[in-house]
């Protein structure tokens, strides 16, 4: 998740809100990989249920509608090229360092039970320390 986040840090999560209220885009959550449930990943929700994500020319549309992405470099391309719907209680996750993760371009859609809850506060590095998300 570089540049946003590094290996090493400490996180507390979350794992309350989404027992009240859906996933939003933009969150960075913490999930079971869907492929090794035993393993656990973060990365950032794009793509919501119901919601049709297209990735072509580098840019990804949710529902034809350009996706601004004001937490990655603006010079950073998405690929490769995707296009899929997603169905109830699915959701399409991306890694901020597009081009070394392994997210929903290339295992698929996330369901939503292997979500364990979004990262909330960074405890560590002490130079990193605060609220992700108020």
């Amino acid at each position: 998740m570089e540049p946003n986040f590094d290996d090493g840090e400490y996180l507390i999560i979350d794992e309350l809100t989404y027992q009240f209220r859906e996933p939003q885009r933009g969150e960075v959550i913490v999930f079971r990989y869907p492929l090794n449930p035993s393993n656990f990943f973060i990365k950032r929700i794009v793509g919501l249920s119901g919601e049709s994500v297209n990735i072509k020319s580098g840019k990804i549309s949710i529902d034809g509608e350009l996706l601004a992405e004001p937490y990655i470099d603006s010079k950073l391309e998405t690929a490769p090229e995707i296009d899929i719907t997603l169905k109830d209680g699915e959701y399409f996750v991306l890694g901020d360092n597009r081009t070394h993760s392994s997210d929903s371009r290339f295992w698929g859609a996330l369901p939503k039970d292997k979500i364990m809850g979004r990262a909330l506060v960074r405890l560590w590095p002490i130079n990193k320390v605060g609220i992700l998300y108020e």
